[in-house]
C-alpha cells in the first residue's frame, strides 16, 4: 500500500489554521478557511446547526460510515469586565495554564468586527513596583489585558466599543525547526485537524478511496465537552484525531502517533484500538498506545450524548499540552499514514 503523505501540505494547512484566531464558540474565520479549502479539492462540506462542518469522502461501499472528529477550537478567553484604569478583566475559555500566558500578545475581537492587540498580564506586572510580582498566583482572577491603545479609564475603553463578552485569542507562535519540531500553541488539535484534511489531498493524490464512506467532522466546542455530542446518524464508528500526551509514565514521544486505549471518559472499543496497533505494526509505524487518565475527547463526548457508535482515538505526540505545545513531522506523518491505512486496509 501506498503511504506516501504530503508532508508540505499538511505543513501548509497547519500554519494557515493556527494562524486564524478559533477560541471555542469563535471559529466561523476558520471553518469557512476549511470548507473553501475542502471544496477546492472537490469535496462536498455540510455543517449542522453549532457550525460543526462535515466533509465527505466517498468510499467504494456505502454500507458503512466512518467518522473522523477532529477539534479546530481552541483555549483562549473573553472579556468578562472592564476596569477603571483601562484594563480588561477576563474569563477563561477551556482549560488555559495562565503561567504560560503571562506576557503573551493577545488580540480582542469586537461584536462591531474590530480587533484590537493588547498583552495579557500579570495584575502584579513589575517587580520594581510589586513585591508579589514574581510569586503571585497566575490565576484567572489575577490576569489582566493591557490594550494597546490610549486608555486611562473604563470609559475610554467603552469608546472603542470593547465589552463584555468580546473574545480573547492569543498569539500561537507557530514555527517548524531545522530538524522538523512543530512549534505552536493549538496544535491539540490543529495538527489532529491538518492530519485529517490531509487525508483529502492523499485520496485525491493518490486517485484512491476509503473501503467505506469517511465523514471528517470538524468540531467547534470540544475544549468545553461538546463538539460531538450530536453527530449525522449514519455514521457508525467514530475514529478521532486529537493530541497525544507525553510525560509521567506514558510512552508517548513526539515522533509516535498514539493509539489512546483509555481516557478519563473510559475504554475506547476493544477492536479498533486493536486494528490500530496491528496496522502500526505492519506497517512500521512509529506508535504508542497510552492511558490518559485526565483527557477526554470529541469521540468521549459523542458517546456521551447518547449516539449508537464504536469510537476509538489517535493522534501525534504533543508535548507541553494546553501550553506552549510541540510535536514532530514525524508524529504528523505516523498519524496520516494510520488513519490512511485503516480507512483504506
Amino acid at each position: 500500500m501506498n503511504l506516501e503523505t504530503n508532508i508540505n501540505f499538511t505543513l501548509k494547512m497547519l500554519e494557515e489554521i493556527v494562524n486564524i484566531p478559533s477560541p471555542t464558540g469563535y471559529c466561523k474565520d476558520v471553518m469557512l478557511h476549511i470548507e473553501n479549502t475542502a471544496h477546492n479539492l472537490g469535496y462536498k462540506v455540510s455543517q449542522n446547526k453549532k457550525g460543526n462542518r462535515i466533509i465527505e469522502i466517498e468510499g467504494t461501499d456505502n454500507s458503512y460510515c466512518t467518522g473522523i472528529p477532529v477539534h479546530v477550537d481552541t483555549l483562549g478567553a473573553m472579556v468578562r469586565s472592564v476596569n477603571s484604569d483601562g484594563t480588561l478583566r477576563i474569563t477563561t475559555i477551556g482549560g488555559n495554564m495562565f503561567s504560560t500566558i503571562d506576557g503573551e500578545y493577545c488580540k480582542v475581537h469586537t461584536r462591531s468586527g474590530r480587533i484590537y492587540t493588547g498583552t495579557m498580564l500579570s495584575t502584579s506586572p513589575a517587580v520594581h513596583v510589586y513585591t508579589d510580582a514574581r510569586d503571585k498566583a497566575r490565576t484567572e482572577e489575577n490576569m489582566m489585558i493591557r490594550l494597546d491603545e490610549k486608555v486611562k479609564s473604563k470609559e475610554d475603553v467603552q469608546k472603542l466599543e470593547i465589552s463584555a463578552g468580546d473574545f480573547i485569542s492569543i498569539e500561537p507562535k507557530f514555527t517548524v525547526t531545522p530538524s522538523g519540531y512543530v512549534k505552536s500553541r493549538y496544535l491539540d488539535d490543529k495538527a489532529g485537524t491538518a492530519c485529517a484534511l490531509s487525508l483529502m489531498e492523499m485520496f485525491k493524490r493518490l486517485g484512491t478511496k476509503p473501503k467505506n464512506n469517511v465523514k471528517i467532522i470538524i468540531s467547534s466546542y470540544e475544549e468545553v465537552g461538546h463538539g460531538c455530542s450530536s453527530i449525522p446518524e449514519d455514521i457508525d464508528e467514530l475514529v478521532g484525531i486529537d493530541m497525544g500526551c507525553i510525560g509521567l509514565d506514558l510512552s508517548c514521544t513526539e515522533e509516535d502517533v498514539s493509539i489512546c486505549a483509555k481516557d478519563g471518559s473510559g475504554p475506547y472499543d476493544y477492536d479498533i484500538t486493536g486494528k490500530l496497533i496491528e496496522l502500526a505494526k505492519k506497517y512500521k509505524l512509529k506508535y504508542a498506545v497510552d492511558i490518559y487518565p485526565m483527557y477526554s475527547s470529541d469521540v468521549s463526548a459523542s458517546l456521551k450524548g447518547g449516539n449508537d457508535i464504536r469510537g476509538g482515538l489517535i493522534g501525534p505526540g504533543v508535548h507541553a499540552s494546553h501550553g506552549m505545545e510541540r510535536t514532530h513531522t514525524d508524529g504528523i506523518e505516523n498519524t496520516i499514514k494510520l488513519i490512511y491505512a485503516y480507512l483504506t486496509e
